[in-house]
Formats: C-alpha cells, structure tokens, sequence
C-alpha cells in the first residue's frame, strides 16, 4: 500500500468517526427535543420553583364591648406586566390610564406615566411597580375598573400586590397598651404580650419564578396553609380609656409634668378598664411611650398613699383604734439621727388616729409604727409577704415591675427604714401594686388579681376564658376593713382630698407626695398621686392616678391628682347606666324628678325609663334624639331639629357624649367647658351646619 492509499483509508475513517459522532449528537437532540421533552421541561420548571413562607392573618384585639381596637388590614402596591397587553388594547388604553395613575398618586405626570409604561414595555419587563405608595382594599375595587387594569393580569397585565398592615380604629387611643409587633425586636404592649396567640402559624408555599421577578403560585405536594391568629377580647372599655386620657393629659400638659398613669378597674373582677401612660417628650408633647403603670421604671417610692397599709398593720395588731389620740407635737420628731417633719408648720398638736390619716400626718402614722413595731419591724414587713405586696403578681402583660422592699436584718436595714417605710418611703412600688390593694379594700377585703385579658378566641368560640383570680381571699379582718373604708371617706370628706368631695356620690380615696429621690439625694420634685373607689357606699370602679414631677405651686396629691380622678370618676358616673340606674333603685321614682334626664339617645333614655319603671308614650317612629317633656303622669318624647342631618340640632340637656354624637357627625368642631349636661350652646338649633364650630357650657 503506497503513501497515497494510506492517506485515503485515514481520510475515510475520520469522516466516517465524524459522520458517526454527528449521527450521535443528532439522535440526542431528537430524543431530547421529542421523546424526553416533557421530563426535561418538568425539570427545568422544577428548578424554578421557589418556597416561600405565607404569612398568617393575625388575629384582632377587642374592647370589653366588642369594639374594635386593632386589626389586620391588607394595602396593596399596583404593579403592571406591561408586555401582557396586545398592542390594539395597550395603545387603547395608556393615555387613560396614565391620567388616572396621575390624579391618584400625585408622582408623576401623566406623560411621566406614559413614558414609564411605554420604555418599559419596549424593553421587554414583565414586572413594573407604578408607585411606591400604598392604596386599601376599598381604592382597589375602584382601581380595578381603570382601562387596562379591567382586563386582568392576563389581559391587561394588571399585578396589584398585597400586605398586611396592622391598623387602630381609635387611633392613639389606648395606643401603647394595644401596643405593636416588631420584626426588629421592639415589640410591646398586648401586641407582643399575646404574640403567641395573635399571630397564629404562618404556612409554607411554593411559586414558579418568571421573568421580570413575578411568583406565580403553583400547587405543590408539600404546600401548608397558614393557620390565622386568635382573637383578642380585652376587659378595657375604649369610653373609659379616652375619658382618662383626656384627664390625665390635660394636668401633664397644665402642669408641665415628666409623665403621668392612670389605671381605672372594675371592683368585684379586676377587670381594667383604662390604662393610660403619658411621658413628655418636648414642652408640651407627651407620647405613650413606656408603661410607667405596670413596668420596672414605674417603680417608685409611692409616699402617702402607703398609709393605708400602715392602718392595716396596726389595726390588724389591734394596736390602736381609730379615736386614739397621737400627739403630732409642733410636726417634727426625731428617728435618731433624721427628722420627721409634717407638711404643716407647727403640727396637729394632739389629733385622733381617724384625722392624723385624713390630715396625711406624717408624724403622727410614723410614731404609731414605730412604737409598735419597731422592736419587731418583720411583723409589719410580714403583712406584705402575707399580702404578696413584695412580689410581682403575674400580671397577663409582659414587663411588669418587680417591687423593692427592704428586708429587716439586712445591711441597707437602719433605725429610720421602718418610720419612713410607714409613710410610704424606702420601698418601691409600682401604681398596679398600690391599686390592687387599695381595690381590695373596697371588695371588702377580697384581693383580685388585675386583669386585661378576658378571652382568646375567635368569633363566638372561645379557645381560652381568663376567670377572674382572687389573689388573696381576705386582707384583713372584717372590721379592719370597715375602719380602713372610713378612713379612706374621711380624707375626702375631711381631709386632704375634700376638694374633690362630691354632692351626688361619694368618693373614698387618698392622696400621696414623695420626694423624688435623684443621685442618691431628694429633690424638690414631687411624686403625687391619688388612690381610692367609687361610689364609697357601692363600690365599683377603683382607680389610682400618678404624675411625675408637676411644677407649679402646690404640687401635692391633692391639688394635682386628686382632680383627675374626680374628672374621670364624674364622666364614669354620668355615662353607665347601670351604676345610676343601682344607685337610684330603692328610692320612690318620682315622676316630677325625671326632668334630670332633660334629653339626649332616644335608646338609652327609653332604657332608663323602662328600668326605673317610669311610664311613658313611645314615639310612632324611631329617632336618634329626643327631648323629654312631662304630660299627665306621663313622660313624653319630643323629636326637633336634632334629627335634621344639615341643621344644628338642639342639644340643651343631652349629656356630653350624646351631644358630640348628634354635633359631630354633622360635622361641626366642638369645644366645650364645664361638666354635667349641656346648659348652653354658641349656636341656635335650626343653622346651618356647614363650617361652623360650636362651644358648648356643661353645667
């Protein structure tokens, strides 16, 4: 075989390797193409599916009434496919839409908008947010009528995208008590409190990833739906709680305070009603910001108002009886090396236990303890071991403050810890300590657990009830009560308190200043504040309100808050009608006394008639608003121009929240002064309601 033959067979075999290799890549690509095509494409779907976690809707939280105080509303960002569209519809349809988008979000002009849809499309992008603004699921109803956005995501390209949003109907109202939810970890109030409840179990799905970044969902063996939250049914009462934020915030505001709390609570349950803090955050300005109620910065020397727990221990002891005589002296008497010093200059001379407690002495309540217990200072501390006064008490939010009380025997345990621990110094409480007790006084001598939880659940079907706890089934005995309840009326009746005394109801309370202690020094700052129930003879709420650091003259318990808690407490009276309606059982109903319901809810006014069983002549049809008129020995209702939505009602004798009602939802601005029923009004009934402000005189 010559060079040249060789050459040939090589030349052969390599095309006929290369025939064979291009038979093989060939065969691949037909199999692949055609026989295996649809394994391939499931696999390269496969790889684009993505899990993502699907959040569960989180549960509401509910007032003691069923209003609504926070719920989970969806906001959603419109988005556009732009390419979606066929050119006839895209076309048809751009310069409409683009003026809409134009009007709704303000962003962009409507060529702003054209332009942005139209590059966008040129450039081939399936996903496009249109505006960094959010809109609710009512504007999205309207929205989805636009051109183009009516044919859908797969006519029109329309891709609105939805989040959750955590919304309060009331606003700040009760704001940091409701509280919030943080990713970040700043999470308070029943919010975080109740996490585990709310926020339900969040579920797991799975999405195919398409081009311009949109998730289309896809049905998957492994998918888990999300589980919602529970619901949240709280004790607190939204009429009481913006009763008590409008008091408190008016005297921090007034008296340029460093903050302010107020608790209100149900008597026999330990049901809260209100709960209010406030802090100043720039002169002027107070926020919610932290639980000065409940929390560890709360804690504080609570001065005066621990009094009462001083009578308890000496009553209990059976070491004095309420008209024994103490000598106050000229007001000061010496502990070792401290002084006692009363407020008023010179002393009480010699004064009863009963008026040494209304006047606030302190001399007179630290001499009774001292001697009594000073030999044996763990009997007295014993009473708030027995009482679980030394102790956080669980209360259902997160953060409560743990009390500091002093240890007889212990280093930091003096000659003068047990006369200044009388008076409410050299121990630390928070305002839920002093309240639950002083509640418990006026549950005759029942200690319930404070509550703001009644319920988990979620529509008519509970998955946990919160009872009412007794904390401690007796306090004292029962005539120890009974004189500490006289004490109590005694310093509002005669005391330090008897500026809030009241001619229709009466008030048991007490008053309490202590100085501030700072850098290991006391102040000239004052801690004061008020404790007590109502109405004294049939108690059903009790409520302690604090203020930090008033300023101004006569920054005392007394003059500073003691006047919000007679605020709060003459607003609860005038608005629940089945206390007024208890408090006048008993009595004769006289018909000629009905005029003190003058006007106000037709419901509510028919209600109190018919459970005080007065006779009176329906109307034929149902109002809003009446005045009452007598004719006979029957009541009449008489129905006017407080019906006519566009005229300014007559609103003279409605009691305040009726009056707000009728004016404010025809839109007039109210302002008012004074308390009780409406005396007067700025505007004559039958004007016209546009624009215009009223002032109202409550009398």
């Amino acid at each position: 075989m010559n060079i040249k033959q060789n050459i040939v067979i090589r030349v052969r075999l390599a095309f006929t390797l290369i025939a064979l290799v291009a038979l093989a890549v060939v065969y691949a690509l037909v199999k692949l193409a055609v026989f295996d095509a649809e394994q391939w494409q499931e696999a390269s779907i496969y790889r684009q599916i993505q899990e993502r976690e699907i959040k569960a809707t989180r549960g509401n939280i509910y007032d003691a009434q069923g209003a609504l105080l926070a719920t989970s509303l969806p906001f959603y960002r419109l988005a556009i496919d732009p390419v979606q569209a066929s050119d006839t519809r895209f076309y048809a349809s751009i310069d409409s839409l683009s003026l809409l988008l134009s009007r709704r979000f303000g962003d962009r002009s409507a060529l702003g908008y054209k332009q942005l849809i139209e590059q966008a499309r040129q450039k081939g992008n399936r996903f496009l947010y249109l505006s960094s603004k959010e809109i609710s699921h009512h504007e999205l109803q309207t929205i989805k009528t636009w051109p183009l956005f009516r044919e859908g995501k797969y006519g029109g390209g329309f891709i609105p995208t939805k989040e959750e949003r955590r919304y309060k109907p009331f606003g700040q109202l009760a704001s940091r008590t409701i509280g919030n939810v943080s990713d970040a970890g700043h999470s308070v109030g029943l919010e975080a409190s109740f996490d585990h409840f709310l926020g339900g179990v969040n579920g797991k799905g799975y999405f195919q990833a398409l081009s311009g970044g949109v998730l289309r969902p896809v049905s998957h063996a492994n998918e888990v739906k999300p589980e919602d939250g529970y619901d949240i049914f709280t004790t607190l009462d939204v009429n009481i709680q913006d009763v008590a934020e409008a008091s408190l915030l008016r005297q921090l505001k007034d008296r340029n305070a460093r903050f302010g709390s107020v608790i209100v609570m149900e008597v026999q349950t330990g049901h809260i009603k209100a709960l209010v803090n406030y802090e100043r955050k720039s002169p002027g300005v107070y926020v919610e910001s932290y639980n000065y109620a409940i929390g560890d910065q709360g804690l504080t020397e609570p001065g005066s108002t621990f009094k009462l727990f001083s009578m308890l221990a000496l009553l209990e002891e059976k070491k004095v009886s309420l008209q024994d005589i103490v000598e106050t002296g000229n007001g000061t008497h010496r502990f070792y090396d401290r002084t006692m010093r009363d407020v008023k200059v010179g002393g009480y001379g010699k004064i009863t236990v009963q008026e040494a407690f209304e006047k606030s002495s302190n001399v007179a309540i630290s001499k009774l303890v001292d001697q009594h217990f000073g030999h044996q200072p763990k009997r007295f501390t014993g009473y708030l071991e027995k009482l679980g006064l030394d102790q956080a008490i669980g209360f259902q939010m997160q953060g409560e403050g743990v009390p500091y009380v002093k240890t007889p025997g212990s280093k930091n345990w003096y000659g003068t810890t047990l006369p200044w621990m009388s008076i409410g110094y050299e121990l630390r409480w928070n305002p839920l300590h002093t309240l639950m007790f002083y509640n418990a006084v006026a549950n005759q001598g029942v200690m319930v657990k404070p509550m703001i939880v009644r319920a988990v659940g979620r529509g008519n079907e509970f998955e946990e009830i919160f009872p009412t706890e007794v904390y401690r089934k007796r306090i004292a005995s029962d005539k120890t009560i009974r004189d500490l309840q006289r004490l109590l009326e005694g310093v509002v009746e005669n005391g330090t308190a008897r500026n809030i005394r009241h001619a229709s109801y009466k008030i048991a309370g007490k008053t309490g200043t202590a100085q501030i202690l700072e850098n290991g020094s006391y102040t000239r700052k004052y801690y004061a504040s008020f404790a007590g129930y109502f109405p004294a003879d049939q108690p059903r709420y009790s409520a302690i309100v604090v203020i930090d650091s008033p300023e101004g003259l006569h920054a005392y318990g007394g003059d500073v808050s003691a006047p919000v808690f007679k605020d709060i407490a003459d607003k609860i009276m005038s608005q629940d009608l089945e206390l007024n309606t208890r408090r006048f059982q008993g009595a004769m109903a006289q018909i000629g006394d009905f005029p003190l319901i003058q006007g106000g809810a037709y419901q509510g006014i028919r209600e109190v008639t018919e459970r005080l069983a007065l006779p009176a002549r329906p109307l034929a049809e149902e109002v809003d608003f009446v005045h009452t008129a007598l004719a006979g020995n029957q009541i009449v209702y008489r129905s006017g121009d407080q019906n006519v939505s566009d005229q300014v009602p007559d609103v003279t004798g409605f009691p305040l929240r009726d009056a707000l009602y009728a004016l404010e939802n025809r839109g007039l601005s109210v302002q008012y002064t004074g308390s009780g029923r409406v005396k007067r009004q700025s505007i004559p009934a039958g004007t016209s309601c546009a624009g215009q402000s009223i002032h109202l005189i409550l009398e």
